[in-house]
């Protein structure tokens, strides 16, 4: 029956139930599972709530939040933290959000199950993660998932179907396009694209009109509202970005993909918890794994994926980071060069920059 919700239909309804504190339920094909919350969103009502389920209940955290918290990784890339019967939402909260690692150290040490299966938890953290959501949620095993789901009107996902989901590279689709004259060209014209999975939409920006048998100036570039918007002197986005579409209007063609990925993929809420850790004296790269996350969450084959979608077959790519150049090639777009884009430095982004040459193989 077509009003059914696919897979990928409930995916994205999970992940906006997360967003606002509601609990989901994932299931194995047994029809076992666990209730799952977002540890940022858990309430003392909604807490007790889940306690009464009798269930067996942990926090599931990322190996890098793990390490910070002095927490032992038995499942490998995660922890499953046993919750002390007193725990509540506000220790629940300093679980998932290191503001106030250093301030108050976490009182420990902190208990991880060593055994029983970590899947649904595994896939739990995607999930809380592909919401731009801190990844720490709470957890509560169930016997009957299906149950449980229908009886509380629960997204309910199967483990299989959306562990395929998360996994998958979803194809962008044009939306909207129109002419955009601007300042670094006149001849302009601003494309829409939606991924077929209701997320984040993503932008290319044409300048002139481009050849498309021949290889077009581009440039791949992750939104940064900091840089590009607000002109913060912490990193070199805004310029890189200003100093391409410049290049692009002087070659008097090319092609600008603006990916929605702040912050390296994080989000713009997680972003400002990693510069607040940044003012505490962690570079880029420690303060994401401190919140949990890896060092960078972007995916690039979003670019490619546009570029093809215009029909562009080889560019010149406006890039100081080789995985850029390595993951055109594997998704089959040439790039018959790589033009430097060097905008220069200032007190507030030196640390900034060499951390991104030094942990993250930017040439600069």
């Amino acid at each position: 029956m077509s009003l059914i919700p696919s897979p990928t239909e409930l995916v994205a309804r999970a992940r906006a139930d997360l967003r606002v504190g509601v609990p989901v339920v994932l299931a194995d094909e047994s029809g076992a599972g666990i209730i799952v919350l977002a540890a940022e969103r858990v309430s003392d009502v909604r807490l007790a709530d889940i306690r009464g389920l009798g269930g067996e209940m942990s926090v599931a955290i990322t190996a890098w939040r793990a390490e910070t918290l002095k927490a032992r990784a038995y499942d490998g890339d995660l922890a499953r933290l046993v919750l002390p019967s007193d725990a509540d939402a506000a220790w629940l909260n300093a679980i998932a959000d290191p503001a106030y690692d250093l301030q108050a150290p976490m009182k420990g040490p902190l208990q991880s199950l060593r055994t029983g299966e970590a899947g649904l938890h595994r896939l739990a953290l995607l999930l809380a993660k592909s919401a731009q959501l801190l990844p720490a949620v709470l957890t509560s095993t169930v016997e009957n998932a299906h149950k449980l789901a229908a009886e509380s009107g629960l997204t309910l996902l199967m483990a299989r179907d959306a562990q395929k989901d998360l996994a998958a590279h979803h194809p962008l689709h044009p939306v909207a396009a129109a002419r955009l004259p601007m300042e670094a060209a006149e001849a302009g014209r601003l494309h829409i694209f939606r991924p077929d999975n209701g997320g984040i939409e993503h932008y290319a920006i044409e300048i002139g009109r481009p050849d498309r048998e021949a290889p077009i100036l581009a440039r791949i570039h992750s939104a940064c509202f900091t840089g590009d918007v607000l002109g913060s002197l912490k990193c070199d986005c805004g310029p890189q970005l200003h100093t391409a579409l410049a290049e692009m209007g002087k070659a008097g063609a090319g092609v600008l993909l603006y990916l929605n990925q702040e912050g390296r993929g994080i989000g713009l809420a997680n972003k400002m918890r990693a510069y607040s850790l940044q003012d505490q004296g962690f570079d880029t790269v420690e303060a994401n794994h401190r919140l949990g996350f890896e060092d960078d969450e972007r995916d690039f084959r979003l670019g490619a994926d546009l570029l093809k979608r215009m029909g562009f077959g080889a560019v010149r790519l406006m890039t100081n980071n080789p995985r850029k150049v390595e993951i055109m090639a594997e998704m089959g777009i040439e790039v018959t060069e790589r033009v430097p884009l060097i905008t220069g430095t200032n007190r507030h982004n030196a640390h900034y920059l060499a951390t991104k040459a030094a942990k993250s193989g930017h040439l600069l």
